[in-house]
């Protein structure tokens, strides 16, 4: 059998993150964190932004459910935010389009429950019409062009308006005047005690709307999607009053729209349809369907986090699992959980980042201190034997198929490696249904190369 050669993983061109820490603990104690998630649909979720960036900064453990890998999905555009930068607000900033999407979300589920047509555009027009928030005007704008070119100041003080032909620094902004900027400030970040919709409309109407929002909203329970909005029965209130104030509280978004309008009404109608110019504005909406980023653990990840660490809880309702439960549990939910969770820790221990590698068709990719600075050296399979390296194998792979997998990780410039976990053969089913059987278990890795006729004769001429 040849000896594997080592080759040095391959480095991504452009890095722009710094390396904290392998693990997310503190070696003197003084910063240590103990995270909490819990277990949703056979799945492990971070909800809490603080242990999400704690979790994926030191180690990257988990990734973001909408986003690649980090979860930095934001409900604003980035091109919008470029956009409007000379406008110095600080909300989200997304189109019309993706704003009538969510509305559209939001209609299908007051559809699905039992409402109809008339009450579900009654109760969405009622929370999606313009609020008059006041912004803050930018310094030192400068105001260019006529007055025809621009809007005038009868435009609403819930608007920002802007000619598409003009710079992005030209931006007019009207505020109350009589407003404080404390008021401003908490308006701006969304606090519920300042909004003005309670101020300039029916108290009564505007709660019963909520409460049917709330309450419709609520049923859409799946992790990925839901407006933060809690049923008294829900198991989430254990979460600290921080975090339930700022899901519970209306997201304030500026929907970007266009119009359109003549530069000059005395031209005359002959050239009307040249001087059309859209001109765009900034609409202070409230979003009826809000999306929350959380951080999805695999159940490997999450295992090592409590049984290796100790820097987790996962709870089930409302009181958390231990490790002999989440052992149990883990095993129930994915058969491998034991084989692939060993092979996770073993290279942990050597100081790989483990990530799940279903995408190339194997168990896990290895990378070199994480996936935002190199990219994965190996595809691993790992597979449970004893001392004579036979047993039941997960996944038996004939010569064939065995050939087409090296092929797809070589053509993802990785390397193929196949890790069996050995085990003594006098170590019984009880011993294996604790994590503790892993002191008696060694592994044995395997690398899989192709054989290349013409590579190994002129290697036996220069012998």
């Amino acid at each position: 059998m040849a000896e594997a050669v080592f080759h040095p993983p391959r480095r991504k061109r452009r890095v722009f993150e710094s390396y904290e820490s392998p693990f997310p603990v503190d070696v003197g104690g003084k910063d240590f964190r103990m995270c909490q998630a819990e277990i949703i649909n056979n799945n492990v979720i971070v909800r809490n932004p603080e242990d999400i960036e704690q979790l994926y900064n030191k180690g990257y453990f988990g990734k973001g459910i909408l986003s690649r890998s980090r979860p930095v999905y934001s409900i604003s555009d980035p091109l919008l935010v470029t956009k409007w930068q000379g406008a110095n607000i600080n909300m989200p900033i997304i189109a019309s389009k993706k704003y009538q999407c969510h509305v559209q979300w939001a209609k299908s589920i007051l559809q699905e429950q039992g409402f109809d047509d008339c009450s579900v555009t009654k109760i969405l027009e009622n929370y999606t019409k313009p609020l008059e928030l006041p912004f803050l005007e930018e310094d030192g704008a400068e105001q260019t062009g006529n007055s025809c070119n621009r809007m005038g100041p009868t435009t609403e003080n819930t608007e920002l308006s802007r000619q598409s032909s003009t710079d992005t620094g030209n931006v007019v902004a009207l505020s109350p005047e009589n407003q404080n900027e404390g008021y401003k400030k908490a308006c701006l970040e969304g606090d519920p005690a300042c909004d003005p919709v309670a101020i300039c409309g029916s108290k009564e109407q505007e709660q019963g709307d909520l409460k049917e929002i709330a309450e419709v909203s609520c049923q859409k329970h799946g992790f990925l999607m839901h407006c933060g909005c809690k049923a008294k029965e829900s198991t989430e209130q254990r979460s600290c009053e921080t975090i339930k104030s700022k899901e519970c509280a209306p997201e304030y978004v500026l929907v970007q729209e266009e119009e359109e309008g003549s530069l000059c009404p005395e031209d005359d109608s002959a050239h009307a349809q040249e001087n059309l110019v859209k001109k765009e504005k900034l609409v202070c909406r409230r979003n009826p369907f809000r999306i929350f980023e959380y951080l999805q653990l695999s159940l490997e990840e999450a295992f090592f986090l409590v049984y290796a660490l100790g820097c987790l809880s996962i709870y089930y309702g409302e009181e958390p699992l231990t490790i002999l439960k989440l052992w149990e549990v883990f095993s129930e939910v994915k058969p491998n959980f034991k084989t692939t969770y060993m092979a996770y820790h073993y290279f942990r221990s050597k100081g790989w980042v483990p990530k799940v590698g279903l995408k190339y068709g194997t168990d896990l990719l290895l990378y070199r201190k994480g996936p935002p600075f190199y990219h994965a050296s190996y595809s691993v399979i790992a597979e449970l034997v004893d001392d004579n390296f036979e047993g039941s194998l997960r996944r038996p792979l004939s010569w064939k198929s065995l050939s087409g997998l090296n092929r797809t990780t070589v053509n993802a410039s990785k390397e193929l490696m196949l890790c069996y976990l050995i085990r003594p053969s006098d170590m019984t089913e009880k011993e294996m249904s604790t994590p503790e059987c892993m002191k008696r278990i060694k592994a044995q890795e395997l690398i899989v190369t192709r054989w290349v006729s013409s590579r190994e004769r002129s290697e036996q001429d220069e012998l």
